[in-house]
């Protein structure tokens, strides 16, 4: 399930940037008393009422503008509010209405999105003289906070969780394997789905960045029903021309969330990037299913070690998804796409697999018998019983004499015999580890 979207908007100095680094709690957004500070969108992760979201701040809005940095200001914000779920309005209670106010509010109207009104500035718990002013607007109750000062912000995040989609309405039950293809622009992404699906459901260009927006492509293979999301390649930031490029990260990333297995697409000649492990990193930590496709075999010099040789390399660059199978392709030649589709498949079923508990505490007491667990200063660690509590990905429940004992070491070492013994390949696991009386932490 993709976290809902908040985006915050209004124009320059009105405190956007300070309403976004108290939610999220991090100083991520420049914070300075000038206008146009924050020139592209930012983005983070918040939760409020266990409801977890992501909220993206955007540069001011200034609607009718020739200053070419002002008017990309606007593209920015405009398509953080087409991505957006919710939109925080913000005004600035000191300098009341203005005409740029007037315009972004019009413009909020056309947009048929949840719009909350937002005062900032009223530092105290007077309400200014201007205050109901700002009904004019259109656009329901105005809502006083101070965000410097962090005044009204419980009452606001509580009408923002509430104007979220409502959890029954996002859970549908599919048992369909969502697949979203991963990676870097002009690495291959629209063409291996278009491939896959025999259908030109996808714009295909070589021009990078082409594909705008998440697309999902249902398909039949062997007699079952697939549905393929094809993301917008995410891009260093320092190389991203078109404004249009950043809004893609985060539906990237949405995406990725509402996936069972991620096709992470690298390209052969260029090798693991520093962007490749990224886009990686996002999937895993996530939890994801994860495949790796290196694509453009073809043009690739080999000889009878060049495929191991690579698959090594990527273990070396992405040592944190040892677990992930590799499959190395053409698009264009179509060569082991067959190969695709079944990895999908073996992946997503090893992500549902549960182990018999019997089975677990068996391998478990063994792995113990083989390599003796860690100890430190006369206290050794004890495993008194272990079971699977969660799957996609795979939780596994440790009760332990002391969660201090258990060393990150011993813990891989764990993982590794649980893999060996059961599979698992192209998922992450989770432990957790509990003691006597307590939940545990993760």
């Amino acid at each position: 399930m993709s976290r809902p979207i908040l985006a915050v908007v209004g124009r320059p100095n009105v405190g956007k940037s300070t309403l976004f680094n108290k939610i999220i709690g991090k100083r991520v957004s420049i914070v300075e008393d000038t206008p146009g500070v924050t020139r592209d969108r930012i983005y983070g992760e918040a939760e409020w009422c266990n409801r977890p979201f992501i909220i993206v701040d955007t540069g001011g809005i200034e609607p009718n503008t020739n200053d070419v940095i002002l008017s990309q200001m606007r593209e920015q914000a405009e398509l953080a509010i087409e991505t957006a779920d919710v939109i925080m309005f913000l005004v600035d209670a000191r300098e009341g209405i203005t005409t740029s106010d007037r315009e972004v509010a019009e413009m909020l109207m056309k947009t048929g999105k949840e719009v909350i009104l937002v005062v900032n500035k009223v530092d105290t718990g007077k309400l200014p003289d201007n205050f109901y002013d700002f009904y004019e607007l259109g656009l329901g109750d105005p809502v006083p906070i101070s965000a410097e000062n962090m005044l009204g912000l419980g009452d606001l995040l509580d009408m923002v969780v509430d104007k979220f989609p409502k959890l029954e309405e996002e859970i549908e039950e599919d048992t369909r394997i969502k697949i979203a293809v991963i990676g870097k622009p002009n690495v291959g992404k629209s063409s291996l789905i278009n491939t896959l699906t025999g259908e030109n459901r996808v714009i295909v260009s070589n021009v990078p960045g082409t594909t705008r927006d998440s697309i999902d492509t249902t398909f039949l293979w062997k007699g079952e029903e697939y549905i393929l999301i094809d993301t917008a390649g995410i891009r260093r930031k320092s190389r991203i021309q078109e404004n249009i490029e950043r809004y893609s990260v985060i539906r990237a990333i949405s995406a990725i969330e509402r996936s069972d297995v991620c096709l992470l697409m690298i390209d052969a000649q260029e090798g693991i990037t520093e962007q490749d492990k990224r886009i990686a990193g996002i999937a895993h930590k996530e939890g994801k299913g994860i495949v790796i496709l290196i694509n453009k075999w073809d043009l690739i010099e080999k000889d009878t070690t060049t495929m191991e040789k690579y698959r090594k390399r990527i273990h070396a660059e992405l040592p944190f998804m040892s677990y992930a199978p590799s499959i190395f392709i053409s698009v264009l030649q179509k060569q082991r796409l067959d190969k695709v589709m079944e990895a999908a498949k073996y992946v997503s079923e090893s992500r549902a697999m549960r182990i018999p508990t019997g089975q677990l505490n068996n391998l478990i007491m063994d792995a113990m018998m083989m390599r003796q667990p860690p100890s430190d200063k006369g206290r050794q660690l004890k495993i008194y019983y272990v079971s699977q509590v969660g799957i996609k990905p795979p939780l596994f429940s440790f009760k332990v004499n002391s969660r201090d004992l258990m060393h990150f070491s011993y813990a891989r070492y764990l993982e590794n015999k649980i893999r060996e013994g059961f599979g698992f390949e192209g998922t992450s696991i989770k432990f957790v580890f509990r003691e006597k009386g307590d939940e545990g932490n993760v």
